[in-house]
C-alpha cells in the first residue's frame, strides 16, 4: 500500500527546481541565467545608490535607470 500523502523524491525535486521556471516558460538553467543576471544588475544599482548617498553628484540617475530597465524585463515575462 502506498502513502499518497508523502511526496516522491522526483516530486520534491520538480517542486524545488523546475516547477517555478516552467511557469515562465523557462528551463531550470534558463531561469538561473535570468536570475543571476537580475541579481547582478540589482547589485550594480545598489552600489550606485550607495555612491550617490555618499557623493550626491555621482550616479544621479544610475540606480533608477537600472531599476526601470529591470522592471521592464520582469513585466515582459508575465
Amino acid at each position: 500500500m502506498s502513502d499518497l500523502s508523502s511526496p516522491t523524491q522526483s516530486g520534491v525535486i520538480a517542486r524545488l527546481f523546475t516547477d517555478h521556471p516552467a511557469t515562465v516558460n523557462e528551463t531550470y538553467f534558463g531561469h538561473m541565467k535570468f536570475a543571476f543576471s537580475f541579481a547582478f544588475w540589482l547589485g550594480v544599482a545598489a552600489f550606485a545608490a550607495l555612491l550617490h548617498a555618499i557623493v550626491p553628484a555621482l550616479c544621479e540617475t544610475t540606480a533608477s535607470r537600472i531599476l526601470m530597465r529591470l522592471h521592464g524585463r520582469i513585466t515582459a515575462r508575465h
